[in-house]
């Protein structure tokens, strides 16, 4: 509470930051945070809920009031109005219903546009709010009327000025930078006719995925990105910071997903929910190590005939199971950067089959020494050894390949990725170190 005093008392409200007070808030116990939350600037309530974890959000709700919240959403720009009203509705239904219905007609219609939107729809992630000029106007009335819209904060982040006709279909992308020395005598479209620059926009439709909106980011080093319908109708625009946020749920959904946990789950401050999610994949996991126990059986009086092969046994899978991992890892992140199309998939796992190979072939000779010298069995080091190559051999085709299967079926690469190779390494790893031991041994 103190520090959150402080933090207000040496800041004016222009220079007061969300995620500073969101930082300070993250410190407080319940008690603390119910008494802090109050004491945010009205007009920042809104920006410190959304910059908070999730599990924070019902603290939030709990301590404001629907006038209070309803002030908050006024105050975000659209496409975190309908963030803050989807945390809302997922905290309290009824309590999102009071809040929206005190909305003025603007920005009810504002989000209700953009909750028409799949989630993974750019049109979804737009901010409405733009920036457009004609290209019949002069530069000089442009300008003059940026100026007074940015005065009265109706405007921010503005880095572009589009373009569009009087349908208001986009022409054009112009950057603040370029406005600036264009003849502000001229027209918008008389200063792009004399120039050599091309301001021919970069553009995504409404109903593209995001993921490739968050793709020509990154190609095209964008900063915002104008957002179109099937008529070239400018409806919006996607920022950076945006994107920032998407690439970053993204990341922590696939680092979830590869460790066989539900994102949203874990999010949730729900115990029984998270351990049901969790049971689900471990139950799954159950089975896969039954399948290899198995496989283990077939070989009982192998095992038996000699305590070397059972002390030795979990090397080979576990070897098998990390070389897999570090296959399965780098192919997943590739798929999610989009690194990889369905023609370089060959060359994806040609790479990693032979980078396995060379891997198996080096522990092979590493592991047969200390065989050989543990159990003075010479033939016993040419069985681990054989069998590290072979289980270093599938891992890394199965690593590449089960990620770029699921692409292909259009399933996330990530989920349930883990468990399948697991199976395959635990499996292929016993059967061969065993199989090879009762022929080679016995």
């Amino acid at each position: 509470m103190k520090e959150l005093n402080k933090y207000l008392k040496l800041h004016s409200a222009t220079e007061i930051h969300p995620a500073e007070i969101a930082k300070i808030l993250k410190g407080l116990d319940d008690k603390e945070f119910s008494k802090a939350i109050k004491l945010v600037p009205k007009d920042l309530v809104g920006d410190v809920a959304l910059a908070l974890p999730d599990r924070y959000f019902d603290d939030v709700v709990e301590n404001l009031s629907v006038d209070e919240l309803s002030h908050a959403v006024s105050e975000l720009e659209s496409d975190d109005q309908l963030e803050f009203m989807q945390e809302l509705e997922d905290v309290d239904e009824h309590v999102a219903s009071k809040v929206f219905n005190t909305l003025d007609a603007e920005d009810k219609q504002e989000i209700s546009k953009l909750k028409k939107y799949d989630e993974d729809q750019a049109g979804a992630y737009m901010q409405l709010e733009v920036f457009t000029a004609r290209e019949d106007e002069t530069v000089q009335d442009v300008i003059k009327r940026f100026a007074h819209l940015r005065k009265e904060n109706a405007l921010e982040n503005v880095q572009n000025l589009f373009i569009v006709d009087k349908n208001n279909k986009l022409l054009y992308t112009v950057g603040l930078d370029d406005l600036l020395i264009f003849d502000f005598t001229k027209t918008v479209k008389e200063n792009i006719e004399a120039s050599e620059d091309s301001f021919e926009p970069k553009v995504a439709k409404d109903t593209e995925d995001i993921k490739e909106v968050v793709n020509y980011f990154k190609e095209y080093d964008l900063s915002v990105m104008p957002i179109v319908d099937d008529e070239g109708i400018l409806v919006g625009r996607i920022t950076s910071d945006d994107i920032y946020d998407i690439i970053n749920e993204h990341a922590t959904e696939q680092m979830y997903n590869l460790a066989g946990v539900d994102d949203e789950a874990e999010e949730d401050e729900d115990i029984v929910k998270a351990t049901q999610k969790r049971a689900t994949w471990l139950g799954i996991n159950l089975l896969t190590a039954i399948a290899a126990s198995l496989v283990i059986g077939l070989f009982e009086n192998t095992i038996n005939s000699m305590v070397a092969l059972a002390v030795l046994m979990p090397i080979v899978a576990s070897m098998g199971g990390n070389a897999g991992t570090q296959s399965l890892t780098v192919v997943v992140r590739q798929l999610a950067l989009g690194e990889i199309s369905q023609a370089d998939a060959f060359r994806t796992i040609k790479k990693e089959v032979v980078i396995s190979l060379l891997n198996g072939l080096l522990f092979a000779i590493v592991m047969g020494i200390i065989a050989w010298v543990w159990f003075h069995i010479p033939l016993l080091g040419v069985v681990i050894g054989l069998s590290m190559i072979i289980n270093l051999l599938m891992a890394g085709f199965f690593g590449a390949m089960i990620p770029l299967m699921l692409k292909i079926l259009g399933i996330d690469p990530a989920i349930g990725s883990t468990v399948i190779l697991t199976t395959v390494t635990d499996v292929v790893g016993f059967f061969s170190f065993l199989a090879l031991a009762k022929y080679i041994l016995l």
